[in-house]
C-alpha cells in the first residue's frame, strides 16, 4: 500500500497494490492491523492478542498504546520496520518480530531480496573521523550541563536500563565497574542514549560502543547515535555494573553526579502523593518518614520558617515513575491499560513507609528528578520489574481518640441525588465501555449520571460513614438540592435515610437547613452538612450560616451547629464546618485578605511541583 508522500524524495516505490494518499502513519509510533474485513476496527488495548477470523496481526512500534506484547524500535525518517530475519514468524511479540533497517519495499506476492549469509562477528566501525572518545563521566561533567554538548563523542558502557516501549525511546549505559560506593565522585557515570531505532535491539548487559553527538534535553544529558550502525555490541567482557548504595541525594548538585545511574536507595522513604499516579503512573516520595506539607500549611508567607519548609521540600522530593510518558487518561487505549503500581487488594495511601527491593535510575525528566525502574513497569511485569513496595496503612476504622463523643468530617465527592440524567445538557465521563458514569459538564448537576451509579457511590459513602464510629459527622460537597428547584435538604435526607437502612434502625439524623439563608444565587450547587447519632447526640437551637460576602465570596460559606450530649449537663459544644475552594493568592487590594484569615492547618499535601513550590497562599 503507498501512502502519503513528502514529494519526490527517494526512489519510486513498486507498483503498490494500493494508494491510499490520505494515509499519514506516525514517525514516532502508531498502530498498524492486517484485518480480514472492512468493517470500522475498534482498537484492542495494550498487550492485546489478535483476534482469530478479525485481526489477522498487528504491528505497534514507538509510542503506540497497542501491542503485541512489547512495541517494535520506531525507525527514523529514512528507514523502515519489517520482519525481523527476513522470516514470515510470528510469535505474537512485535519487538521481536519487527526490525528497523534500509526500506526494503516490494509489491504482495513478490520475494525480499535475499538475506546475506551470516558471517562472523561484525567488529566495531570505525568512528568517523569528527568523533572524540570521551568517558561518560567526560561526557556528563561536573555541572548542570554536559560540557560537550553538540559534539561528536565515542564512548562504551553497559546497558542498564532500556525502555523500548512506553514513549521514553533510549536506554541507558553505564562505565563498566562503576557503582557502589559514591565516594570521591566528580561526575555522573551513566548516560541516556536517545535512539528508537537501537533500543530494540540492544539488551540490559550488554557492552556497547557508541558514537552519537552530545545534547541536554530539558535537562537530562543525552547521546544520540549518528546512525544505528554505530551502536556496536562489543564481545570484550566488561566488569559489571553495582548499582552504587546511596540516600537519596539532598541537593541538585550531588543529584548531578548521579544522573541516569543505577542505584540502590538506602534509607526511609514515605508517599506523599497519589495525585499523578492515574495519570501518568507516578507516585510522590519524601525521603524520611514523614510527607512533604504545603509550606503556607505551617508557616507564614515570606517568615523564615516558610523558607524553611520550602528547603525541606526540595531536599526530600523524589518521584517514583513507571518507566514510560503514557496519559493514562488520555486516548481510549491509553485508559484501557491497566495501572501500574495499584491493585485491588493493596493500597497506596499518603504517608505509608515505601521500602526499595530493586535498583532503580536516577533520572532527570519532566523538570524533576526521579527513580525510574529499569524498564517501562506493567501490570504482567510487575513480578520483577517493580522496584519498591508500600506499606498498607489502612486500618479497619479510625482509631480511638478518646473524650465523650467523636466529631468526624467526611466529604462526600459531589453526591447529587439529582442524577444527570434528568438535567437538561449534562454530558458524561464514561467507563471503558462508554457507559456514562458521572457528570462532566453542561449542566448545574455534578454528581452520578444515572440511578445505578448513584446507588454505587452512596453505597460506598454509607459503608464508610457507618465504620466511623463518630456521633457527629460534617459533610462535604453534597448536593443543594435548592439550586434545583427541590426542597434544600432533600440529598442530605436521601443519604441519611439510606444510613439508617444500611444501620438496620433510626441512628442518624440530619441538622436541618436555617431558616436564614444567603441568596441563592450566591450558593453554590454544593454546600455542607451535619448528621449526628440521635441517641447520643441532639442539636441546640437552629444551625447558622455565615454570610460574611467579604471573607467567603470565592468560597462555601461556614455552617456552625451547637450540639450537647443528651441527659449530660454542661456538655454544650460547637462545631462549625468549612470547605475551602483552593487556594489561591488574591491581587490588589485583597492581595493580603486570605493569608490573614487562613490559618495554618497541618496535613499531608499534594505532590509539590518539580520546581520550588510557591510561598502564597
Amino acid at each position: 500500500m503507498q501512502g502519503a508522500s513528502n514529494g519526490t524524495n527517494g526512489a519510486a516505490l513498486p507498483d503498490p497494490d494500493q494508494v491510499a494518499n490520505g494515509l499519514n502513519i506516525a514517525a514516532g509510533g502508531g498502530t498498524v492491523f492486517l484485518v480480514d474485513g472492512t468493517a470500522p476496527l475498534v482498537a484492542p488495548p495494550t498487550g492485546a492478542a489478535p483476534q482469530p477470523g478479525t485481526v489477522l496481526d498487528l504491528l505497534g512500534y514507538g509510542t503506540s498504546n497497542t501491542y503485541e506484547t512489547t512495541a517494535a524500535a520506531v525507525p527514523t525518517n529514512t528507514e523502515s520496520i519489517s520482519r525481523a530475519d527476513g522470516t514470515a514468524g510470528d510469535t505474537d511479540v512485535n519487538s521481536a518480530d519487527f526490525t528497523v533497517g534500509a526500506p526494503t519495499p516490494r509489491s504482495s506476492g513478490t520475494d525480499a531480496e535475499p538475506e546475506p549469509t551470516p558471517g562472523p562477528t561484525t567488529p566495531p566501525v570505525t568512528p568517523p573521523a569528527t568523533a572524540e572518545r570521551a568517558t561518560i563521566a567526560e561526557i556528563q561533567g561536573s555541572g548542570a550541563a554536559s560540557p560537550l554538548v553538540g559534539r561528536t563523542v565515542t564512548t562504551t558502557g553497559v546497558v542498564t536500563a532500556r525502555y523500548p516501549s512506553g514513549g521514553y525511546n533510549g536506554y541507558v549505559i553505564q562505565t563498566p565497574g562503576t557503582g557502589g560506593t559514591t565516594t570521591g565522585r566528580t561526575a555522573s557515570d551513566a548516560v541516556f542514549v536517545y535512539s528508537s531505532a537501537s533500543v530494540g535491539s540492544v539488551a540490559i548487559g550488554d557492552h556497547l560502543e557508541i558514537t552519537g553527538v552530545v545534547s541536554e534535553f530539558n535537562g537530562l544529558t543525552e547521546l544520540t547515535p549518528t546512525s544505528a550502525a554505530t551502536v556496536v555490541r562489543l564481545e570484550a567482557a566488561a566488569a559489571p555494573v553495582v548499582p552504587a548504595t546511596v540516600e537519596l541525594p539532598r541537593t541538585l548538585e550531588e543529584r548531578e553526579l548521579l544522573e541516569s545511574m543505577l542505584i540502590a536507595p538506602q534509607g526511609a522513604f514515605t508517599v506523599t502523593d497519589t495525585y499523578d499516579l492515574n495519570s501518568f503512573g507516578s507516585i510522590g516520595l519524601a525521603a524520611g518518614t514523614s510527607p512533604l506539607l504545603t509550606p503556607t500549611e505551617v508557616a507564614r508567607p515570606g517568615s523564615p520558617e516558610l523558607a524553611a519548609v520550602v528547603a525541606d521540600n526540595a531536599a526530600r522530593a523524589i518521584v517514583l515513575d513507571d518507566g514510560a510518558s503514557i496519559n493514562f487518561l488520555g486516548s481510549a487505549a491509553s485508559k484501557a491499560i491497566p495501572l501500574p503500581y495499584l491493585t485491588p487488594t493493596e493500597p497506596i495511601r499518603v504517608g505509608a513507609p515505601t521500602t526499595f527491593t530493586g535498583p532503580v535510575v536516577l533520572d532527570y525528566r519532566n523538570n524533576g528528578w526521579a527513580f525510574q525502574p529499569v524498564t517501562q513497569l506493567t501490570v504482567e511485569n510487575s513480578a520483577t520489574v517493580q522496584p519498591a513496595e508500600f506499606a498498607d496503612t489502612r486500618t479497619a476504622a479510625p482509631e480511638a481518640v478518646g473524650g465523650d463523643v467523636a466529631i468526624a468530617s467526611f466529604n462526600v465527592l459531589n453526591y447529587f441525588s439529582t442524577t444527570g440524567d434528568s438535567v437538561a445538557g449534562c454530558t458524561f465521563y464514561t467507563d471503558r465501555d462508554g457507559d456514562p458514569v458521572t457528570v462532566n459538564s453542561g449542566c448545574d448537576a455534578r454528581g452520578a449520571a444515572n440511578a445505578d451509579d448513584l446507588e454505587r457511590q452512596q453505597a460506598k459513602i454509607v459503608t464508610a460513614i457507618n465504620a466511623l464510629g463518630a456521633g457527629v459527622v460534617s459533610l462535604e460537597e453534597i448536593e443543594n438540592s435548592a439550586k434545583f428547584g427541590k426542597p434544600r435538604d432533600e440529598a442530605l435526607a436521601t443519604l441519611t435515610a439510606a444510613l439508617n437502612t444500611a444501620a438496620g434502625s433510626e441512628v442518624w439524623a440530619y441538622v436541618a437547613s436555617p431558616a436564614a439563608l444567603p441568596a441563592l444565587s450566591e450558593e453554590d450547587v454544593i454546600r455542607t452538612a451535619f448528621i449526628y447519632k440521635k441517641a447520643v447526640i441532639e442539636p441546640v437551637g437552629e444551625s447558622v450560616i455565615l454570610t460574611d460576602t467579604t471573607a467567603f465570596s470565592n468560597a462555601r460559606k461556614p455552617l456552625a451547629q451547637e450540639f450537647r450530649l443528651i441527659g449530660v449537663a454542661e456538655s454544650e459544644f460547637v462545631a462549625i464546618v468549612n470547605h475551602f475552594k483552593s487556594k489561591g493568592s488574591g491581587s490588589g487590594a485583597d492581595a493580603t485578605r486570605e493569608t490573614v484569615r487562613a490559618p495554618p492547618t497541618p496535613r499531608a499535601s499534594p505532590r509539590p511541583p518539580r520546581s520550588s513550590p510557591s510561598p502564597t497562599v
